[in-house]
């Protein structure tokens, strides 16, 4: 009883898997599960390029249209304050000789006509004894001319002795004024003086912001400063303005100027002169700007950096995030369509701020990529 139990539990088991089997064979093996695809991000239509709807990129790209902006197109140029040349002297003796006094001292300050130093001077003597003998000559030749006048009116001389007499005068009287220029181009005269000081006086008011002699020494180098004195009541801003932008500069021009010893504290002046002559080794132009300095803040030397600022225009203007440098071209992604944009090559010119001057290749109003373009840049 018991085995044919087993027997007919066996063979219901044999039928199952039977029918397990039949049923794995009739389904066949099952292929692996496969990842959806990931959405296109840019599609190429000749030269538009198109963002899909699903693409992420059009949660990073944003669009504006390009705007119009009045500038003033700034020339950012380097400069050093310099004093004004007609305002700086450089004390040069006309004679040599010894100094015996020096009257000012490295920044002490002038005025015009106090005497700068005084020199013990043999060319002085030398010149003041010429004078004296020109002047002695002169007399004896006016007393000859006297005589012989008499003569002649007596009928006792020759008239060629009269004509003599006559001939040396005019020369004794060149010779006089000749020896008095002399004195006089010294700053001396005859009666001045023990005749051999020379005292130099000071020819314009201000400071002495160089001295290279000293007294007890001797200065015979009539080309070579001893002294100079410079006004700085009044000093330049010289720029160097490049032969690109010069035609953007011209006298009146307003300018802002940033000192480098006096960073927090700009200053304001115009453009006084615009050189004449280029500079063919830098190939720049010298521009002056004239600056008050009453309060001495400005010395020669100093550098400086000068902003001018351009006649103000109407311009198309884009951020500088939405330029693509495409090797040695610029150009912008412009909105064909939604979503649709072609890449467009630019001119740019000024730059204010974060935004550029579009000289050329976009119109007002046009919509182009201001953010994240790069990414179309594939």
């Amino acid at each position: 009883m018991i085995g044919r139990q087993f027997i007919r539990t066996l063979r219901r088991a044999r039928v199952v898997l039977s029918a397990a089997c039949a049923l794995l064979a009739a389904c066949g093996p099952h292929a692996p599960a496969t990842e959806p695809a990931p959405p296109t991000a840019l599609l190429h239509e000749g030269a538009s390029i198109a963002v899909p709807a699903a693409s992420p990129l059009r949660k990073a790209l944003q669009v504006a249209p390009a705007a119009e902006t009045t500038i003033e197109r700034p020339i950012t140029v380097p400069g050093v304050i310099e004093a004004d040349p007609s305002r700086l002297v450089k004390i040069v003796p006309p004679i040599g000789g010894r100094i015996e006094r020096v009257y000012k001292g490295l920044g002490d300050v002038v005025r015009a006509g106090e005497p700068l130093l005084t020199l013990d001077s043999a060319d002085l003597a030398q010149a003041t004894a010429d004078a004296h003998k020109a002047q002695a000559a002169l007399a004896l030749a006016d007393h000859t001319l006297a005589r012989q006048q008499d003569l002649v009116t007596a009928e006792i001389a020759a008239r060629k002795d009269l004509e003599q007499a006559q001939s040396d005068q005019a020369q004794a009287q060149s010779e006089a004024r000749r020896a008095q220029s002399r004195l006089s181009q010294l700053g001396s005269a005859l009666g001045r003086g023990n005749g051999r000081t020379y005292t130099l006086a000071a020819p314009i008011s201000g400071h002495v912001i160089d001295l290279t002699g000293a007294q007890g020494g001797f200065w015979n180098d009539t080309n070579a400063p001893l002294m100079t004195v410079a006004d700085l009541s009044k000093v330049w801003l010289t720029a160097s303005v490049q032969e690109k932008d010069l035609a953007a500069v011209f006298v009146g021009q307003p300018a802002r100027i940033t000192l480098n010893a006096y960073p927090g504290q700009p200053l304001t002046g115009r453009v006084a002169y615009v050189g004449q002559v280029l500079d063919a080794d830098t190939r720049t132009v010298k521009v002056r700007v004239a600056l008050d300095n009453a309060a001495g803040k400005l010395r020669p030397g100093m550098f400086a950096g000068a902003v001018f600022s351009g006649a103000s225009h109407e311009a198309i203007t884009v951020p500088a995030s939405a330029l693509i440098q495409d090797g040695f071209n610029t150009r912008v992604f412009v909105e064909r369509a939604p979503w649709i944009f072609e890449a467009r090559n630019v001119k740019t010119g000024a730059q204010i701020g974060s935004q550029v001057e579009i000289a050329s290749g976009l119109k007002l109003g046009e919509r182009i990529v201001v953010k994240d373009g790069v990414l179309l840049n594939d």
